[in-house]
């Protein structure tokens, strides 16, 4: 690009449009290596089946991935689409926002985290991928409440979600446990309705289960980005406790 004396932009080196391209790109990848979403890639809104049962679920969640916000926990049973929605949002927070997230079972997450005191771990120290992964723009954290219930595991997603929670950063939960089987620490921060919303998926069916001629297979014929449909009783719930469930744990 030539500039005149004078130009503010004299004197300097300008990319051309290519090399920006190739740049954002490379930093796309780079984001999707770091977001763990390998597994989930396909999970998106538009392939996502809307049961009887999910449908307000499903608003909610496009709402939340077009402007990641505050903490959503996905209450209910197997099967019925908590983590497809989960996985959406961080897709497509991913990919439209270009923001980075991180994607993780509880489980896995506390066994990256014991393989980090390792020393002859090649993937960094114990205090680097935590403090990367305490602080990531928007984290996912699938299954809680599955996790092994020893001291250290407690402790650590303890602080994980205390750190999260004082700093309200946008954090996404799925469960189908009861939330008197968790740290009543992590209960207290889950459960403060300011900051939480609850989505319960307990009407909806297992998709897993119904057979095909069953299925709800509804699509829209525009993509996400283009809806402008609102959740209709986008309400929180007052004290944030999901009732007492204890035949599907």
């Amino acid at each position: 690009m030539d500039a005149q004396v004078g130009d503010p932009n004299f004197g300097r080196i300008i990319p051309c449009g290519c090399k920006i391209d190739e740049q954002l790109a490379g930093e796309f990848e780079r984001l999707k290596k770091l977001s763990n979403l390998d597994a989930f890639r396909n999970m998106t809104f538009e392939n996502f089946n809307r049961l009887r049962g999910v449908r307000e679920n499903f608003e909610i969640s496009v709402q939340y991935a077009r402007d990641p916000n505050g903490w959503l926990l996905f209450f209910g049973n197997f099967g019925t689409g908590k983590t497809h929605l989960a996985a959406a949002i961080a897709n497509y927070a991913l990919r439209n926002l270009k923001m980075k997230v991180y994607f993780t079972a509880v489980p896995d997450l506390l066994d990256y985290l014991r393989a980090s005191f390792d020393p002859n771990s090649t993937g960094g120290s114990y205090d680097d991928r935590f403090e990367e992964i305490k602080n990531v723009p928007l984290l996912i954290l699938d299954d809680l409440g599955t996790e092994n219930a020893s001291p250290w595991a407690r402790e650590k997603l303890y602080q994980l979600i205390n750190h999260r929670y004082n700093l309200k950063l946008p954090t996404v939960f799925t469960t189908n446990v009861d939330m008197d089987m968790l740290d009543g620490r992590i209960r207290s921060r889950i459960g403060d309705a300011a900051l939480c919303r609850l989505v319960l998926f307990n009407q909806a069916d297992d998709y897993r289960q119904l057979p095909p001629e069953h299925r709800d297979w509804t699509r829209t014929n525009q993509g996400v980005e283009s809806r402008g449909n609102k959740p209709q009783n986008n309400t929180r719930v007052g004290n944030n406790t999901p009732p007492t469930r204890r035949d599907h744990r």
